[in-house]
């Protein structure tokens, strides 16, 4: 598995987070919403793509190749609103000072920019991520590009996810052919076109039939609808234009530096000081944890023998609480990983030394004498996924933060692991999906051992320290 790059739209997010996050002004009078709202967004895409590189890309002032090809184009949009306006420049300036590198070009929107980017990031092997409120750069996904799309409502961020299989799953057509769909359609936020009468549902029937513009052209006398027939007659320059300007040009002439897109550090002096000006205080609290959160790393351990790893479920037993998950793939038991306290965090990797029938054998005879104690609480979550590593008949002294998180608010869509520590112990810990993408655990865990042991080992300090917040 390739290193991971981060694209991210800037406009595009920025204004998404205007509309989305309630006005909001510092003390000297300047709008911050969107400065807020697009750091959030920032900040939850890295925590769970864990990302390796990270760029920007922004829109410039100056018509695009697109302009000049259609002088309406985007003649529709409103003017940006000027306190959405006086926050782009602060924007910048907060990113440069966390670090991040930003690219623009006159003449082409950031969309090109990005696409530009990503197949150059996917040829040199990196795993590569688009973060963008526009569904036109879902033309851009592959088997190894991702798009992602933030919904901001209520300050609250909601993320869909979309690889190629996952375009045609939705739309019905491949991410190419998102273009022609855009060419019969028309987009009315961009003002291109389209054919007259040729809807959505429309369009997407005939590029599911024909697959491309061209090839509709081709055979057009088998269209049989009459209105849309003629429609497409008489209006085949506004479909080829409006194709043109739906298409991302994914090889502008960009001198794009990797090295400068490598992630170092965001929790800087300066970053810090215009955290406090824009008085964003639970993003300084997150600057402050950024630096705890890593001294919290040094505690995590990888136990590969059997003989420590005998000694660590003794000690659980003289504990109160421990935080304890099971990590399997397919039934079968890839380690145990076990938080005894803040500074005692293992990670129990089944291997050569540590074979599965062992640690499984460890695990019941820890589980028996569980729902012997009197005043002990073991904490997992999924506990009736974890239930059959277990071999007992009860739950006494078990909690399960998944069912906790539920009893506390049983209308959120879902109760994974991330949600949880973000929600009960202000913790960012990437998940499964976002860290790994489609490889398996057990692939995960050989190529990159490393990272492996930081997803387990937050896992059950996670455990832990969201079971507090429960109470």
């Amino acid at each position: 598995m390739g290193e991971k790059l981060l694209l991210i739209d800037g406009h595009s997010i920025l204004n998404r987070a205007f509309y989305g996050v309630p006005e909001l002004s510092n003390a000297k009078g300047l709008h911050t919403n969107a400065i807020y709202g697009f750091l959030n967004i920032l900040f939850k895409i890295l925590d769970q793509e864990g990302a390796d590189y990270i760029t920007v890309a922004f829109d410039v002032k100056e018509p695009t190749f697109r302009h000049k090809m259609y002088d309406a184009y985007k003649g529709t949009r409103r003017p940006m609103p000027e306190e959405l306006r006086e926050q782009v420049p602060v924007m910048k300036e907060v990113l440069e000072a966390m670090g991040i590198y930003m690219v623009e070009k006159a003449g082409y929107e950031a969309d090109d920019i990005l696409g530009t980017i990503a197949k150059m990031g996917e040829k040199a092997g990196f795993q590569v991520t688009i973060v963008s409120g526009d569904r036109d750069l879902l033309q851009l996904a592959t088997d190894g590009v991702k798009i992602r799309i933030p919904k901001t409502k209520g300050g609250k961020t909601e993320i869909e996810d979309y690889y190629k299989a996952d375009v045609l799953e939705k739309y019905k057509v491949t991410p190419l052919q998102f273009i022609e769909l855009k060419a019969l359609m028309g987009d009315t936020a961009d003002n291109i076109p389209g054919v007259p009468k040729v809807g959505e549902k429309t369009a997407t029937e005939l590029i599911v039939s024909f697959g491309s513009v061209e090839n509709l052209y081709h055979h057009l006398e088998e269209v049989t609808k009459k209105s849309i027939k003629l429609s497409l007659e008489e209006n085949k320059d506004l479909a080829f234009l409006s194709k043109k300007l739906a298409a991302i040009d994914t090889n502008v002439n960009i001198s794009y530096d990797f090295s400068k897109a490598k992630i170092k550090n965001f929790y800087t002096k300066e970053a810090y000081d215009y955290m406090k000006k824009l008085e964003f205080k639970s993003i300084l609290d997150r600057f402050e944890k950024g630096t705890e959160e890593k001294e919290q790393n040094k505690f995590f351990q990888k136990i590969t023998g059997q003989k420590r790893a005998e000694e660590i479920f003794k000690q659980c037993l003289e504990k109160k609480e421990i935080g304890f998950q099971a990590l399997e793939e397919d039934g079968e038991l890839l380690g145990a990983a076990l938080t005894l306290s803040e500074k005692e965090i293992y990670y129990i990797e089944v291997g050569e030394e540590m074979k599965e029938q062992d640690l499984l054998s460890l695990i019941k005879k820890l589980g028996e004498e569980v729902i012997k104690k009197e005043s002990f609480t073991l904490i997992t979550h999924g506990l009736k996924r974890q239930f059959p590593f277990w071999g007992i008949s009860c739950v006494k002294n078990f909690f399960d933060v998944e069912i906790g998180a539920y009893l506390l608010n049983p209308l959120k869509n879902s109760y994974e692991i991330e949600e949880i520590a973000y929600e009960y112990s202000n913790l960012s810990i990437p998940g499964r999906t976002q860290l790994f993408g489609k490889i398996s655990l057990k692939e995960k865990a050989k190529e990159e051992p490393e990272q492996f042991l930081q997803y387990a080992c937050n896992w059950s300090y996670s455990l832990l320290m969201s079971r507090k917040k429960m109470e």
